[in-house]
């Protein structure tokens, strides 16, 4: 989602319109050509420091920091219609740093983003079965954490897919423990324009305790 540089019509704080921000430096209202709306700070004619940018179509807004016309800092992106939040660190426009990301279905993701997507250490909970899981994100994925259920059964492991793969264990709220390992094993989808992975897990136990 990227902002608009060049202003259709631009009206300085207490000034008078005209299309071009050059040299600006103050707070302003800027329209641009597709219908996005800037108003904030200025300096040197670019969007840099506080500011509210709102997006047309959509009407999803950015609230927050701004550096060379760029989100950056500390922000919040509101997606219309209740299709998510993201509240948290931004850095040349991307999600950088930790966050906060609430999304449509009202699952969270809390934690580190790098370059836009999530990065390092995070928990992300389910809304719908209040599942979690808790670990090492990279690219997108959790690829090593913990899969913790309400009941306060923990699964320990390696992630593939967003699904445990490979050895691990269970952790029950009597302190029994299972070792074992997870197999996955990739469906064929009937439906040859769903790009979605259906993935078929398989445990086998090799230890109890």
């Amino acid at each position: 989602m990227a902002e608009e540089q060049q202003p259709f019509s631009f009206t300085p704080e207490g000034g008078s319109a005209s299309n071009s921000t050059k040299d600006y430096t103050g707070k302003g209202i800027a329209t641009y050509p597709n219908g996005d709306i800037y108003e904030g700070q200025y300096v040197n004619g670019v969007r840099e420091g506080k500011g509210k940018y709102t997006y047309n179509p959509s009407g999803d807004r950015y609230e927050g920091e701004f550096q060379q016309n760029l989100k950056h800092g500390i922000g919040r992106l509101i997606y219309n219609n209740n299709k998510g939040e993201y509240y948290g660190q931004w850095e040349q426009g991307l999600r950088h740093g930790e966050g906060l990301y609430t999304y449509a279905n009202k699952d969270v993701y809390s934690g580190q983003w790098s370059q836009g997507k999530k990065n390092g250490q995070g928990t992300y909970v389910f809304n719908d079965t209040a599942m979690r899981f808790k670990g090492t994100w990279n690219n997108n994925e959790i690829v090593d954490g913990e899969w913790i259920y309400p009941n306060g059964t923990v699964y320990k492991g390696p992630f593939q897919h967003n699904k445990p793969n490979g050895v691990g264990k269970f952790e029950f709220p009597n302190k029994n423990q299972v070792e074992g390992y997870y197999t996955q094993t990739i469906v064929p989808n009937s439906n040859p324009d769903d790009t979605t992975l259906n993935i078929q897990l398989e445990w086998v136990t090799t230890k109890h305790y």
